[in-house]
């Protein structure tokens, strides 16, 4: 293991890899926290800025449009520098974009906060996932990023729920002030105790040679159909989760009257808490199912999105608000085991040496579909209403769910027939 003398202190012994996930997972916490606040505060920005519903989407949509257009970049060099380096600048950078929300005015220096944080946000994943992958083998692997996925839904409550209520006590710029200030001193964390491993060190056969060239990425990702069909997964699944983060909101807001702090914990806590449970089960699962046969992952994906398309119906119907936090938290659920592989699924179809290339293209992809999904949703309603808008993103979830159980047949098959050419080792 390399050493890194911030952070040899303190840490050692067999249990570390798990504290890296627990280390990571507070970075994670706030990478998605800080991405969540602004749609909890939408009502108030629109009413103090003047904004219209086609505005805030483009708001929204201004962090994932940059996320994705950095997601290649922050792959790419999170195949050749060191990923602990890289999630700490990353981790300062966005937070003080976060905080810097808090003084905007108007509707173009909001964008460009947005945007700002959203291209910080993105060196993060590519880098704690390949460091994760190089922490846990094939055997732990699921659980260890399902655990940190754990993090995604845990951040979105919180950004959800506090800048709601900060927003109906003290104004909604206190939000970014407190989420902005509170992600720096975590950074301090990542400092002096996050250490940098080997590459490839998780895998039983020798270290992978030095990180491939531009084309090589491209033939080991771009390339690859398993991945493709992985990826395309990925970017319908997104723009469907986009969708609730954007608009749920919002959407309790008018429709069943509630106050900005209850429409913020109601559109994030009880999905996102059915979600931790989806993730660990689903990690569980996948790792087990994985010892049987190698298209595992991918199919508890699929099985995952099936069992939640009558759920993501019933929540834009619905008149009821029992009924529709009971079906939320159905889909949230089933939304976790989709999520708990997201990664450990690509991780199985391409190379140890692109990993965090890999992870940034499907990030990139993912995000650029989804970036589109506040402001698409935002027009679609004024013609047909916001409920009808929810519930036909349950189609998106059937074609997602054919993509994966392709992936899944097609893994299968290309390992029966020894064509896997980045087949773990």
């Amino acid at each position: 293991m390399q050493k890194d003398s911030a952070g040899d202190r303190g840490f050692t012994g067999a249990a570390y890899p798990w504290i890296v996930v627990a280390i990571l997972w507070m970075v994670c916490f706030f990478n998605y926290a800080d991405r969540q606040v602004i749609f909890s505060v939408f009502p108030v920005i629109k009413s103090e800025i003047g904004l219209s519903d086609v505005q805030l989407g483009i708001v929204g949509g201004s962090f994932m449009w940059a996320y994705a257009l950095f997601g290649p970049l922050a792959g790419w060099l999170g195949d050749r520098l060191p990923r602990k380096k890289l999630i700490l600048g990353a981790l300062i950078f966005w937070s003080a974009c976060t905080a810097a929300t808090a003084i905007t005015q108007n509707f173009w220096q909001l964008t460009l906060c947005r945007a700002l944080g959203g291209l910080g946000e993105a060196f993060y994943f590519p880098a704690a996932m390949s460091l994760i992958g190089d922490y846990h083998s094939r055997a732990t692997r699921s659980r260890a990023m399902s655990l940190h996925q754990s993090g995604v839904y845990a951040g979105t409550i919180a950004g959800g729920a506090l800048a709601g209520w900060m927003a109906q006590h003290y104004g909604w710029r206190t939000a970014f002030w407190g989420f902005g200030a509170a992600g720096v001193a975590v950074a301090l964390v990542i400092l002096l105790w996050l250490r940098e491993p080997k590459r490839g060190m998780a895998e039983v056969a020798a270290s992978p040679g030095p990180a491939p060239g531009v084309r090589e990425v491209a033939r080991g990702v771009l390339a690859n159909r398993l991945a493709w069909l992985l990826i395309l997964a990925f970017i319908g699944a997104n723009f469907v989760a986009v969708v609730f983060l954007s608009w749920m909101p919002s959407f309790l807001y008018r429709k069943f009257a509630m106050s900005l702090t209850m429409a913020g914990w109601s559109a994030t806590a009880y999905l996102q808490t059915a979600s931790v449970l989806g993730v660990l089960c689903g990690g569980v699962a996948a790792d087990r199912l994985s010892r049987r046969f190698v298209g595992a992952r991918p199919a508890v994906q699929c099985c995952g999105l099936l069992c939640g398309i009558p759920f993501l119906f019933l929540t834009g119907w619905t008149l009821s608000v029992p009924v529709l936090v009971t079906a939320m938290a159905c889909f949230g659920y089933f939304k976790g085991m989709y999520d708990a592989n997201i990664f450990a699924s690509l991780y199985e179809v391409v190379g140890v040496e692109v990993r965090a290339a890999a992870a940034g293209i499907l990030n990139s992809l993912g995000w650029l579909g989804a970036g589109f999904a506040p402001v698409i949703v935002a027009r679609a309603s004024e013609a047909v209403g916001m409920s009808a808008c929810l519930s036909a993103t349950s189609v998106i979830y059937v074609v997602c769910a054919v993509l994966l159980w392709r992936a899944a047949a097609a893994h299968n098959s290309l390992h029966a027939n020894h064509r896997l050419p980045y087949y773990p080792r």
